[in-house]
């Protein structure tokens, strides 16, 4: 298992950081670069990251800048390690729960390199995957042996491991659900009493006995809320009956790409509102399938726990609160489908109980499908190489995705291949032609390539529809300084000061701006705010001598080791 995980993703410690969040969680956060000191471990606890608060992710990402820096290979690596250390754990959960030594093999195999699973393995921003994925394994571990020898300290030691996992993803709080489940199948505890009365009354406690465990869930589940405000969807934007429909939909999608992994995406669009007969046929068969497993619930009770594992795991992030623009997200089967593995592998393997030829069978199809699903995790992984080429992979496989053009487009424009970058930033503004990021884009990019006027157009669409934006607003007022335009660009670098006072660039355009309306004591202010900020402010020093100057006035420059 450790072989072919690491014959999987071992390839990862080769890549780079992609512009998909890298840069917000890691490449480009300088509080997450300065490691985990007292003060930014408070930080962490005490504010959202990216829309979300999940502190020990966050400390994480710390840590490994603190030991790495920003070598995204060794930050790869311990997504590796830790989806490592899941896929053994989950073998050795399994077969304490069921002594079924193959079976659990083989579902932790498929575990360890399901095509499905590479983007939250492969990307070093979904490090809250790979890392929730370990405290849950252990919690679940922890509960298997306080159900054998119940008392207040295992209890504790399997809570203490849960909240680590919500803290390090808060869509962990399904997983007391999933404590349920094991109890019914494999655990057996609610068949500890004989009568049926006293089968329901233990039914009871066990539920009472995950109370606190409930009890932390909604606190994160509040939490989250808070923390998501920001990246959470109007219902304006997508309806709830929208919601519910694509929740049904992609359900059976997660179903049909664990069998069939290909053309995988590391963002699918939102459909919109989809055909009523496709809802209804999606929300009938999964009706259904649940159906048959109450209905074979004493047979085979692992259909039922592993059916029901997957609906539940998967309830937090089927989109009924919709953060994100995404119809669904590999990512999100990491857990999940655990239970449909389970499921599946237990029912293949009894229902050839009576064949002749079965353990021929079993010992042949197993590694011919490790084989298959590694070849194409081995592919899959090899899109997460670079943002180039996961963006391009993605608009290949999903076709018009407005996210995927304007990330390729955002990347294209870092790099200076301007004419590439505006192809791909045309596409997205000729659908949406006043979104404020795009055009915000597209303005840098005119500006670069020296076509002002057009930059132009583009920023002050910027700010029309979204004006609290410094950025526009400071490109804006070089355009315009560019142009010639200096009163204008005044204007907007005076706006720039008014909502970031501490800004030093604020102050240093404002100050060039006014220096060349010929305002010398104003801009002989502005350069002295820009320096009082940041005493090494580039050329500040340099114009403030010579603005002091032009007005007659004369200051002698300071020594550099007074400064």
């Amino acid at each position: 298992m450790v072989a072919i995980t690491w014959s999987i993703f071992g390839q990862t410690l080769r890549y780079g950081f992609v512009n998909y969040d890298d840069p917000a969680y890691v490449s480009e956060n300088r509080q997450i670069q300065a490691g985990p000191s007292w003060k930014n471990v408070v930080w962490a606890f005490t504010h959202a990251h990216s829309h979300n608060w999940h502190p020990l992710t966050t400390i994480s990402h710390m840590l490994d800048c603190q030991l790495f820096g920003l070598k995204p290979g060794a930050h790869h690596f311990v997504n590796v390690l830790l989806h490592t250390a899941s896929v053994l754990l989950l073998f050795f959960l399994l077969e304490q729960l069921t002594r079924a030594f193959w079976r659990s093999a083989f579902v932790a195999a498929l575990f360890a390199i399901h095509p499905l699973h590479v983007e939250s393995v492969a990307w070093i921003a979904e490090r809250k995957d790979v890392l929730s994925g370990f405290f849950f394994m252990l919690t679940l571990l922890a509960y298997v042996q306080y159900t054998r020898k119940p008392n207040v300290g295992r209890y504790a030691t399997m809570s203490i491991l849960f909240v680590c996992g919500l803290l390090s993803k808060p869509t962990l709080v399904t997983l007391p659900a999933i404590l349920l489940l094991l109890d019914y199948w494999s655990l057996g505890r609610q068949r500890s009493e004989v009568k049926v009365q006293r089968s329901e009354v233990t039914w009871k406690k066990l539920v009472l006995e995950k109370i606190p465990l409930f009890v932390l869930s909604i606190g994160s589940a509040i939490a989250t809320l808070i923390a998501q405000r920001g990246g959470i969807l109007e219902t304006a934007y997508l309806p709830f009956t929208w919601r519910i429909a694509n929740a049904a939909s992609a359900y059976l999608i997660y179903i049909w790409q664990m069998f069939w992994p290909i053309n995988l995406a590391a963002i699918y669009p939102h459909p919109g509102r989809l055909p009523l007969w496709e809802t209804a046929g999606a929300s009938a068969l999964l009706i259904v399938v649940t159906t048959v497993a109450i209905f074979l619930r004493k047979q085979r009770p692992y259909l039922i726990t592993g059916w029901l594992w997957y609906l539940i795991v998967l309830l937090p992030v089927i989109g009924l609160v919709q953060v994100g623009s995404q119809a669904h997200a590999d990512r999100y089967t990491y857990l999940s489908q655990i239970g449909l593995y389970i499921a599946i592998v237990w029912s293949v393997v009894d229902l050839l109980q009576s064949f002749r030829y079965r353990r021929e069978i079993l010992a042949t199809g197993a590694p011919i499908i490790i084989a298959v699903l590694g070849w194409r995790a081995w592919i899959q992984t090899s899109y997460w190489h670079n943002t180039e080429r996961l963006w391009n992979r993605t608009i290949a496989v999903t076709g018009q995705n407005d996210f995927a053009h304007f990330a390729l487009g955002e990347y294209l424009l870092k790099v200076h291949r301007l004419n590439d970058a505006i192809g791909q930033l045309e596409i997205v503004l000729a659908r949406h032609p006043n979104d404020p990021d795009a055009n915000f884009q597209m303005g840098y990019a005119l500006m670069e390539r020296g076509d002002d006027a057009a930059a132009i157009n583009h920023f002050e669409t910027t700010l029309k529809t979204k004006p609290e934006n410094p950025d526009a607003e400071t490109n804006l007022g070089n355009v315009l300084l560019e142009a010639d335009r200096v009163e204008d660009a005044v204007e907007h670098y005076r706006i720039v000061v008014r909502r970031e006072p501490s800004s030093a660039l604020g102050h240093y355009n404002l100050a060039v701006g006014l220096h060349r309306l010929g305002r010398l004591p104003e801009a002989i202010a502005q350069y002295k705010e820009a320096l009082a900020i940041d005493p090494n402010y580039p050329d500040a020093e340099e114009f403030l001598q010579q603005a002091l100057s032009q007005s007659g006035q004369m200051e002698a420059k300071p020594d550099s080791d007074k400064r």
